[in-house]
């Protein structure tokens, strides 16, 4: 007999959370409100690496199943289950957005646990700035609250689609325009 969500803990209960509705999208996290219990060894580096316990999660479809259960909340990113809502650390941001596409209207981007974004009203693109440097610090939000650093492969490829509007480059998707970054910044 298989064992219920609420009789696993820890690891094991946010895979079996998880798997609660394969093929049916993501699972229902804002809807669940468990006690917090704690910490979980779960780093997401910086490099978009997920590592339990000082090893790298080495299988794609682990970190994929956990990307589904990863929530913002007001004190930090957690897994969270029906039974349990576990903190775990993130350096940057969760995800890296690792390619884009233009369908139509839409920029369509896709992260690196296979989650698609079009970019928009309510899914926009930012560009902070580094004011000592001067580097773009580029990301596109994906969902709840959840944020995909934009990789400098594709930051490049936004550049190269972008218009200049009001003195600074832009992207427009789904009716939005998005700035790349301060007036002037690479506009000739």
């Amino acid at each position: 007999m298989a064992e219920s969500v609420d009789s696993k803990t820890g690891l094991a209960g946010v895979a079996a959370a998880a798997k609660q509705a394969p093929g049916r999208g993501l699972p229902p996290v804002h809807l669940w409100h468990p006690a917090h219990c704690g910490e979980i060894d779960i780093v997401i580096r910086r490099d978009g690496l997920w590592m339990h316990e000082g090893s790298p999660i080495g299988r794609a479809e682990l970190v994929r199943l956990f990307s589904t259960v990863l929530r913002k909340d007001d004190d930090g990113y957690v897994l969270v289950t029906p039974g349990e809502k576990l903190s775990i650390r993130v350096e940057d941001l969760p995800f890296r957005a690792v390619s884009v596409a233009r369908r139509g209207e839409a920029l369509v981007f896709t992260t690196d646990v296979g989650d698609e974004t079009e970019a928009g009203p309510e899914h926009a693109i930012r560009v902070e700035t580094d004011t000592a440097t001067g580097e773009p610090s580029p990301s596109v939000h994906v969902r709840a609250g959840l944020w995909a650093r934009i990789a400098r492969p594709v930051f490049y490829e936004l550049v190269e689609m972008a218009t200049v509007a009001e003195g600074r480059l832009t992207v427009g998707s789904n009716g939005a325009v998005f700035p790349l970054g301060p007036v002037g910044a690479g506009v000739e």
